[in-house]
């Protein structure tokens, strides 16, 4: 299957993955529709940075709303759905909305993509519902470990999603990234984090914890796995892992980011972005063997490169006046 011409919806397509994936599928010829979370002031989240939004519907509204999700979903074929509250410690302080948003907006994608037909339904789910690595690389059999309100809302997401497959036939597919990164990302994530402070000149870059290991995957390497699900054969009804198949520790990472950067900052670990004991994911390692033999898809990305290509991007002075220098939840 093509992308050419194929009626796509993505939803948080205002988020960080979501507007590279909505770039992606223009220049594959989809006839994109892309789902802004509704705001008075217009604002388009991560999309303002498109250069491609003249071949793209934007459309504005919220997935918690039904009857909005049936109408939107109306004469759409191919659904990837990335809308969700996603700040870990966030969640720790508005457990309820994450309940709201992801579970319950996730249902009402499902009765809608259901009753309007849709070909193919690519839920996003994340890592985060493996919890700290029982054992390495992570494979889709992995257990699932609710270590946070937030994991706990996707592990639920990503039930319901299963559940319509199974009760009805609803056609989804179940991808599972790791941790992307790249131009466009909310300051909430570490490699922002370290990389707008060391752009505002901080000679001590406050993180958490600093033992801890991720996945860390480029985001253009993210939407082409995303993509691959959207076009292979068979695969309905399963999960498939999207990750650079690399541990990286977090202080290995900031010093791969102070070397690129030219500095010689130093990394503290500031007791307020610390997550609960229990609640901190120790290590992460994707499996994607299941997605490459199925698709054929690999990461080409390395995280040298581009962890240039994204200092190279907050570089850009009307880039990086978007972001403040304060902790971002």
């Amino acid at each position: 299957m093509s992308f050419k011409g194929k009626r796509v919806l993505v939803t948080g397509a205002d988020g960080f993955i979501g507007s590279h994936l909505v770039d992606l599928l223009v220049q594959r010829d989809a006839d994109v529709t892309a789902l802004v979370f509704y705001n008075s002031f217009n604002y388009r989240g991560c999309l303002e940075h498109s250069s491609l939004l003249k071949h793209v519907k934007i459309l504005t509204g919220d997935i918690r709303d039904p009857h909005y999700c049936l109408a939107l979903t109306k004469d759409i074929e191919v659904i990837f759905h990335l809308a969700a509250l996603i700040s870990i410690p966030y969640s720790y302080r508005a457990p309820d909305s994450f309940v709201d948003t992801n579970i319950q907006g996730t249902l009402n994608l499902c009765q809608a993509a259901l009753a309007n037909g849709i070909e193919r339904f690519i839920h996003t789910s994340t890592s985060e519902v493996y919890g700290t690595a029982q054992y390495l690389p992570i494979d889709e059999k992995h257990p699932l470990q609710a270590q946070s309100p937030y994991s706990a809302s996707k592990i639920g997401a990503d039930a319901i999603a299963t559940s319509f497959h199974c009760s009805y036939e609803l056609p989804v597919i179940i991808a599972r990234p790791f941790n992307s990164y790249g131009p466009r990302q909310s300051a909430r994530a570490i490699i922002p984090t370290i990389i707008i402070q060391l752009q505002f000149g901080r000679e001590e870059i406050q993180l958490g914890d600093l033992s801890t290991t991720r996945d860390f995957t480029f985001v253009e390497d993210t939407c082409r796995g995303l993509l691959s699900l959207g076009v292979m054969d068979g695969g309905v009804g399963e999960v498939f892992n999207i990750g650079s198949n690399q541990e990286t520790p977090i202080a290995s990472l900031f010093e791969a980011i102070n070397e690129i950067m030219g500095r010689r900052s130093v990394a503290v670990s500031d007791s307020v972005r610390l997550r609960p004991r229990k609640s901190e994911v120790l290590r992460l390692r994707c499996d994607g063997h299941k997605l490459e033999s199925a698709t054929g898809f690999r990461p080409e990305i390395s995280l040298t490169e581009g962890l240039k290509r994204t200092i190279e991007w907050f570089r850009i002075s009307e880039n990086l006046r978007l972001y403040k220098d304060i902790y971002n939840v």
